[in-house]
């Protein structure tokens, strides 16, 4: 079986280090790749992105079956196309992407369908918008209603931030927003106090299969401080989400998102990942919903994961009404598994490219550092992105987990280099 990823993070090297595992599975492609998947001979970059020549060169080549890594094909309706030529992909339909594409789409539906969420409103003015900050107060949350790769969301804990991040979205575009018909619009929503988690599951259009749980470290610097980025680091299992916590994410929000998709005409297929804010009492609210895995999330994950995740897929996007989740059973290395994002010279707002990348360590047992921002030419690796690498290993703690994630990103080096020291920290207080 040959098998394409598409995409060119970090997410979508783990996935194509998983699938080559697979036994069934005699090539994997990754579209377009990145400098760690073209350094791999078991994996083969294929330097094209437009959807159509995608789907055109994937039916020419045999491709069995296609993953979607990355928002951007999701929105472009990637699944539409290679589903209207009779092939097999995993992922949500463009109209279901919606619930990541357009916050404001989002919402509406969360509200329409009682699942809990901050209480919100939606703005095209800016001048409503700034008026509506000034009625609130700070503590406020800035949303944009488009994709912005993980950078449109402004917590603001200044009334001036948050008029400044309405004028980011709403005039300037500064964080270049890829806006949705109708033009430039806000999310702003109250500011919700507790812990965040990511729970992430596989859906098949009917049933659910739930991923191990993790946490990301959204803040570029150490103790949850700087500004938000697409996320500098993640550890799974992730302590906060309980036995408890997790049957209330499924019964109150993954498994009401999943019918409210149905009946609103629209069934969900692929990854759904559900920013969790979860307050002191363990009652989960949503912060925002994601049509894919999460990044840096996947790759822990992906370290923990033993089944054979071809499988997992084939049997998800079996041909007919739905898929096959339901007779798959995840199984889950019982180790913490951990991963510190190597991030470029002035990420998040304009990230250099072009750095020489020495002291990467061979793939070991235990440690693994996946790709994303990289480049590989003449045998030399350097920087094309904001987030570089992500250092991912396996240990029988959190702290034995920090301990040798450390010792690995100290032995590599690029110009600028700057990542967070305490990845995992509030498990490893636990």
């Amino acid at each position: 079986m040959k098998v394409l990823v598409i995409g060119g993070g970090g997410r979508e090297h783990a996935l194509a280090w998983k699938l080559r595992q697979g036994a069934r599975v005699t090539e994997v492609f990754v579209a377009p790749g990145n400098g760690g998947t073209a350094l791999d001979d078991q994996l083969t970059n294929v330097p094209i992105t437009d959807i159509v020549a995608l789907r055109e060169w994937a039916q020419k080549e045999g491709i069995a079956l296609t993953v979607v890594g990355p928002e951007g094909p999701l929105a472009g309706g990637v699944v539409d196309e290679f589903r209207a030529h009779g092939m097999r992909i995993f992922g949500p339909s463009k109209a279901a992407a919606q619930l990541e594409s357009s916050k404001a789409f989002s919402k509406a539906f969360m509200q329409r369908h009682h699942i809990p969420t901050a209480e919100f409103e939606t703005f095209s003015d800016p001048a409503l918008a700034h008026a509506y900050v000034d009625k609130k107060g700070a503590p406020i949350v800035v949303k944009a209603d488009g994709l912005a790769a993980g950078k449109g969301v402004v917590v603001a804990t200044t009334l001036a931030e948050a008029h400044e991040a309405i004028d980011f979205m709403l005039v300037d575009n500064t964080l270049g927003v890829t806006h949705n018909e109708g033009g430039a619009r806000v999310v702003i929503e109250e500011f919700l106090q507790g812990e965040e988690a990511s729970f992430i599951v596989m859906c098949d259009g009917k049933n659910v299969t739930a991923l191990a749980t993790s946490q990301d470290h959204k803040r570029l610097l150490d103790d949850d401080k700087g500004p938000n980025t697409g996320g500098m680091g993640a550890y799974s299992p992730a302590p906060v989400v309980t036995a408890d916590v997790h049957a209330r994410a499924m019964r109150e929000i993954i498994i009401p998102t999943i019918k409210g998709m149905e009946k609103d005409g629209i069934a969900f297929t692929g990854f759904l990942y559900a920013g969790l804010m979860i307050d002191t009492q363990g009652r989960p609210k949503t912060l925002e919903f994601n049509c894919r895995l999460g990044d840096p999330e996947t790759q822990p994950l992906m370290m923990r994961l033993k089944s054979d995740l071809f499988e997992v897929f084939w049997a998800a996007t079996e041909p007919g009404s739905h898929g096959r989740l339901d007779t798959v059973e995840l199984e889950w290395d019982r180790r913490v598994a951990l991963g510190v994002v190597l991030a470029a010279h002035g990420y998040p707002l304009s990230p250099r490219k072009g750095d020489v990348i020495t002291g990467l360590p061979k793939e070991e047992a235990d440690a693994m550092v996946f790709h994303a921002g990289t480049a590989e030419a003449d045998g030399k690796v350097t920087t094309s992105g904001g987030r570089v690498l992500c250092v991912t290993v396996l240990a029988d703690n959190v702290k034995q987990a920090q301990a040798r994630a450390y010792e690995v990103t100290r032995g590599i080096q690029f110009d600028g280099v700057q990542y967070r020291r305490d990845i995992g920290h509030r498990a490893a207080r636990g």
